[in-house]
């Protein structure tokens, strides 16, 4: 099990495997960074996508580090 803060905050969230930890993340991110999401609307599909994956890659490598 690894636990690992929100990239945006001191939030812990833990989780066996990225996927897991992702979930376990998401209603936390949904409510404490509603901000952050909204602030995405203005882009096109392929700039939101672009930007997912980048989130993704980034943060799998926080968690395969950790």
């Amino acid at each position: 099990m690894k636990t690992l803060t929100c990239d945006l905050c001191d939030h812990k969230a833990e989780g066996e495997t990225f996927e897991e930890w992702m979930e376990a993340l998401m209603p936390h991110y949904m409510q404490a960074h509603a901000d952050v999401m909204k602030g995405k609307a203005g882009l096109s599909d392929a700039e939101k996508q672009a930007e997912m994956n980048k989130w993704m890659v980034e943060n799998k490598a926080r968690f395969d580090a950790a």
